[in-house]
């Protein structure tokens, strides 16, 4: 195996491939705390590439409430028994990546879901951690909790899928690091399925071949976001190109988000993947649950969003997701308003820094009349 370097863990790993990035990386930030799970994105994704045969339980975009959801069931509670106790030291993984603690013989360790893992894709839905008996105070975090995380694949810098695929028929594009299968070299062994711990490589039986979200590449090649982004309702997603961290730019709005002001972070780095869907953590969930989900740096980036209202550049990047189906690979700030820009700093978008108020007196002079709250 080759010596890789993953800078989510702080440090170099085992890899079966030698390091080799893309040039440029596609990547995404998902702020949970806007999410209310109306799987219109699930919808979106399910009618544009998954309603064939063989396609039934696919869902390439999947919403599941955590801390019971799961799809398919216990994707992430089996691989972390396996892994077993593991620590962080600072910003430092001193514990084992799922390349490094797979058996002999074994690329990767990892588990192949059956047929009633995928039966049940709204177990847990809107489940609760915990119980109210007789009254409680309000406070954060809540006692009582559940948060709903949106899962597309993760279009890994180090994929499991593509490790573990004895054929070579997974591959990372070099222009856009999209992860994607090649059918035509594909025999279905299922490798690629037990070894994404995010589980989203999927089987169709009839076709004998898997198949896994492909970031809607085609529109990403002309300059749109993916169809499960531009149909969210909540606006939770801003799409993109991630640099590394000595390579950040301020003015790229995902690496001002990931590497300059830490605020959204992989799920399950530990795993080893280096994935590149990035998470902004609930505000109102257990710390310790949100360090094993989303690693050390868990706590300061839920300090780090909350303190956004009296942040004017995050608060007005924040307001960019949704706003526009353009990628926008430039941002900047002018006074009150937030600018979106192309490649060649062309204007793309502009939203307020603060949504205008208009409070109309009770009373219409013009017209004479009284105005009253319809219902």
């Amino acid at each position: 195996m080759a010596r890789v370097h993953n800078w989510q863990i702080g440090r170099d790993m085992s890899y079966w491939y030698p390091e080799s990035r893309p040039k440029k990386q596609f990547a995404a930030v998902f702020d949970i705390n806007k999410c209310i799970a109306c799987q219109t994105c699930t919808l979106a994704c399910k009618t544009t590439w998954t309603s064939g045969k063989g396609q039934e339980y696919m869902l390439w975009n999947n919403v599941e409430s955590k801390p019971y959801g799961f799809y398919p069931l216990s994707w992430d509670l089996k691989l972390l028994q396996m892994l077993g106790a593991q620590k962080w030291q600072g910003g430092e993984y001193s514990g084992r990546t799922i390349f490094e603690s797979a058996e002999a013989g074994q690329r990767v360790m990892g588990w192949l879901p059956d047929e009633r893992d995928y039966a049940y894709p709204n177990v847990g839905e809107d489940d609760c951690a915990g119980q109210i008996d007789n009254g409680a105070d309000l406070h954060v975090p809540h006692l009582t909790w559940f948060f709903y995380l949106a899962r597309i694949c993760n279009h890994c810098t180090y994929p499991a899928c593509l490790a573990s695929c004895p054929r070579g028929s997974i591959y990372k594009r070099p222009e856009d690091g999209i992860v994607l299968v090649d059918q035509g070299r594909c025999r279905g062994y299922r490798e690629c399925v037990k070894g994404c711990p995010y589980k989203k490589v999927f089987y169709n039986p009839l076709t004998g071949t898997s198949e896994k979200c492909i970031a809607c590449y085609p529109k990403g090649e002309n300059s749109l976001q993916p169809q499960c982004f531009v149909n969210c309702i909540g606006k939770i997603r801003l799409a993109g190109f991630l640099s590394t961290p000595e390579a950040a730019r301020p003015e790229n709005p995902l690496d001002y988000l990931v590497h300059i002001r830490k605020v959204a972070l992989p799920l399950f780095p530990q795993f080893g993947l280096e994935p590149n869907v990035y998470y902004i953590p609930p505000i109102h969930a257990p710390a310790s649950f949100l360090h094993q989900m989303f690693g050390p740096g868990a706590e300061a980036a839920v300090r780090t969003y909350r303190a956004a209202a009296d942040d004017q550049d995050l608060t007005g990047l924040l307001g960019l997701f949704g706003s526009t189906e353009r990628t926008v690979p430039i941002w900047k700030r002018e006074d009150d308003w937030i600018i979106g820009l192309d490649e060649q700093e062309k204007e793309i978008l502009r939203v307020p820094l603060r949504e205008p108020v208009h409070v109309r007196p009770a009373y219409d002079e013009k017209h004479q009349i009284a105005r009253v709250n319809c219902p």
